[in-house]
C-alpha cells in the first residue's frame, strides 16, 4: 500500500524562495562577472559555459546563505563564484606535460623576439623558431593566457614539477612578492595592480597608461620570473 504523499512545507517552500529570488536577483552580476573575465581569456573559452558554472554556484550558495551573518549575498559569494569559474578553466586539462614544456619554449622566444624588436611574434615566426605546428603553438598561447589568470602562487608552479606550497607559506609569498614589486618602477607596479586586484585586461591597461599590450605581458611575465628566482625554481 503506497504511503501518502506529506503536504509540502509552507515554510520550507517561503524559505526556497527567497533563495531562488536571491540568485535570480544576482544574475546580471554573474553574466556581468563571466563577460568580464572572458575579456581576459582566448576565444575557445565559451562565456555561457562561465555564466553556467557561476550560477551553478550562486544556487549551492543560496542554500547556505544565512543573511543573519551577512548582510550581503553578493559580498558572501562574489568570490566563491569567481572561484568556480576559475576551477572551471583548471578542469580544461590544457597544461599536460608536453604542452608545459612548448609553453616554456614559447615564453623564452618571445622574451628574446621582445628584447630585439620591442614587441611579440606573431605564431607563425614561433612556429619556425620552434620547428611546431602553428595549430600547437597557438593552443599554447592559449594556455598560457588562460593560466595568467590563477593565483600568482598557482602561476609560480604551474610550469614546474615542484609545489610552491611546500617551500613556502603563503603569508612570506606574499612578502616576497611586496619584496620584489619594491623594485619595480611606478609604472610596473601600476601594471600589476590594475591586472590583479582591479581585474582589467590588456587592452584597457594598454589604453590608461598608454603603453603596448605586448610589454604588459612582458611586465607580468618579469615578476614570475623574479619570483621563481627568489624562490630558486627553474624557470626553464
Amino acid at each position: 500500500m503506497n504511503q501518502p504523499k506529506k503536504p509540502p512545507n509552507p515554510y520550507s517552500q517561503s524559505i526556497k524562495k527567497e533563495q531562488d529570488d536571491l540568485v535570480v536577483q544576482y544574475l546580471p552580476a554573474v553574466r556581468a562577472m563571466a563577460f568580464r573575465l572572458r575579456e581576459r581569456l582566448p576565444s575557445s573559452v565559451d562565456v555561457n559555459d562561465l555564466i553556467s558554472i557561476g550560477t551553478e554556484e550562486a544556487i549551492k550558495l543560496s542554500r547556505r546563505y544565512d543573511k543573519e551573518q551577512n548582510d550581503s549575498f553578493w559580498g558572501y559569494a562574489k568570490k566563491r563564484v569567481y572561484g568556480s569559474m576559475l576551477d572551471f578553466l583548471r578542469s580544461l586539462d590544457t597544461m599536460s606535460r608536453s604542452n608545459r614544456r612548448l609553453i616554456k619554449a614559447v615564453d623564452h622566444e618571445i622574451n628574446a623576439y621582445f628584447g630585439e624588436h620591442g614587441k611579440e611574434p606573431d605564431d607563425e615566426y614561433l612556429a619556425k623558431a620552434l620547428g611546431e605546428d602553428i595549430e600547437k603553438i597557438a593552443e599554447a598561447r592559449n594556455s598560457s593566457m588562460i593560466v595568467s589568470l590563477m593565483p600568482l602562487n598557482e602561476q609560480i608552479t604551474v610550469l614546474s614539477s615542484e609545489d610552491t606550497q611546500e617551500r613556502v607559506e603563503k603569508d612570506e609569498l606574499l612578502q616576497i612578492i611586496s619584496d620584489i614589486l619594491s623594485k619595480f618602477d611606478e609604472r610596473e607596479q601600476m601594471i600589476i595592480q590594475l591586472y590583479y586586484f582591479e581585474e582589467l585586461n590588456l587592452k584597457e591597461i594598454s589604453s590608461i597608461l598608454d603603453i603596448s599590450e605586448s610589454r604588459i605581458s612582458q611586465i607580468h611575465k618579469k615578476l614570475l620570473t623574479k619570483i621563481r628566482e627568489k624562490l630558486g625554481i627553474d624557470n626553464g
